[in-house]
């Protein structure tokens, strides 16, 4: 499909749903307390659920439309069907459990939570990252165990401690006597409800989440006035002294205004020590050299091995304890931070990085390192992260870093400003 027929569907598919969201319709609230054994509730849709219009300050479309798969472009009517069933609580296994559950449209599409808590109020180990933007990931999920969004859909369909349907001709027979879905499949596909086509609709959906028209994308456009003084050098210093960019851009030479990731994984030493990551490497390389390799999903989600990222699908002991680079976009609404969740402020990740951490960690990447950041330099680090809010989301945005900045003058727990003016220390041995 070329481009300009592309974006003209895109279009179209936009302007068949709900309005786009206007700026700011809501704050964020911390999530509900939950009673034990009960899940999470249904988020409501709201205007936040809408598509995104590939009209948008920023938005790539041409990159846009390459990963986009021809086979399934994004229709109105699948996406139409792709956001009833995101909303459906009866694709879990006992019709609590929704996609729209761990993904918010209110949250930037997470939960706030610092990891995700599922059917039963069963909780698993890892941060729920956000669906917006999610359609230019190489791979999905923290450590990329699934090569494409259809994939990634199934998988916690199926995940005991996500959705908990026994299979995913389960979750579909679950809606198949729906009149209303009967005709939604066969307008959109051409045939009844079936499992494929569900996960195809899903999808679809999901790739008209692309969130742009951040400040940051109107002074790339050419407003010099659209970001404050602070996010522009905050700008200058991700891109130089405070390494941010060997990272969140797609090369250490080229500055990435586009996605911010390189979509690749890193070990960058969160909780080696908390997570006991040692002795279960050990473990989990004893297993393989026995010939049993932990179940992938099951691993990744409800057991402690869910530690060790990426090595649960390479099974490459260099990957041990790395995870995915995430796109940094909307970061200051999709708290709490990293794959567990640990951080609570982007104050709080900015001491992490600061001071290098990984004083015990032997698999720790090699870009890490004390970066003697100033605090007024970690002040406008993060305010060009917060510069890059998408304008739906700028109320919530702004109420957070207030938040945050607030917290952050009082409450440190990571700063360690010895460490951070320090040497870079030897790596351990494996």
């Amino acid at each position: 499909m070329c481009v300009k027929s592309f974006v003209a569907l895109l279009f179209i598919s936009h302007l068949a749903m709900v309005a786009s969201p206007a700026n700011g319709e809501t704050g964020i609230s911390p999530p509900p307390a939950l009673e034990p054994g009960k899940a999470p509730p249904l988020p409501g849709q709201g205007l936040l659920a809408a598509p995104r219009s590939p009209g948008q300050i920023g938005f790539p479309t041409a990159l846009t439309a390459a990963v986009t798969p021809p086979a399934t472009p994004p229709t109105p009517a699948a996406v139409a069907l792709g956001q009833k069933l995101f909303f459906d609580v009866r694709l879990s296994g006992d019709g609590t459990v929704a996609c729209a559950t761990c993904h918010d449209p209110a949250r930037a599409f997470t939960d706030g939570r610092s990891v995700s808590i599922g059917i039963h109020g069963r909780v698993g180990q890892r941060n729920s990252p956000t669906v917006l933007n999610a359609l230019y990931n190489k791979t999905q999920f923290w450590d990329g165990r699934a090569a494409t969004l259809e994939q990634q859909a199934a998988m916690p369909i199926t995940n005991p401690f996500e959705m908990g349907s026994t299979s995913l001709a389960d979750a579909a027979s679950g809606i198949a006597g729906d009149r209303d879905y009967q005709a939604q499949f066969m307008l959109a596909f051409g045939r009844g409800v079936n499992e494929q086509d569900m996960l195809r609709a899903i999808t679809a959906y999901e790739r008209t989440l692309a969130s742009f028209d951040s400040p940051f994308d109107h002074f790339i456009a050419g407003d010099d006035d659209a970001v404050s003084a602070a996010a522009k050098r905050g700008w200058e210093l991700f891109n130089t002294k405070a390494r941010c960019n060997l990272c969140h851009a797609l090369s250490a030479d080229k500055r990435d205004v586009t996605t911010f990731t390189d979509n690749d994984f890193h070990n960058i030493g969160i909780g080696i020590l908390r997570h006991r990551v040692g002795p279960l490497a050990e473990q989990a390389e004893h297993e393989l050299a026995q010939g049993h390799p932990p179940a992938l999903d099951t691993a990744a989600i409800t057991s402690e091995m869910s530690v060790l990222g990426r090595f649960l699908v390479t099974k490459r002991p260099a990957d041990i304890a790395a995870f995915k680079t995430p796109d940094l976009r909307n970061v200051m609404v999709t708290g709490p931070y990293f794959h567990d969740g640990s951080m609570q402020t982007l104050w709080d990740v900015m001491d992490h990085y600061n001071k290098g951490d990984g004083l015990t960690d032997p698999w720790l990447d090699e870009d890490i390192q004390p970066l003697a950041m100033t605090e007024p330099e970690i002040d406008d680090l993060v305010a060009f992260l917060a510069s890059l809010t998408s304008a739906p989301y700028k109320t919530a945005g702004d109420e957070e870093f207030a938040r945050q900045f607030a917290v952050s003058r009082t409450d440190r727990p990571q700063r360690d400003t010895a460490r951070a003016f320090g040497p870079k220390p030897k790596r351990p041995p494996f």
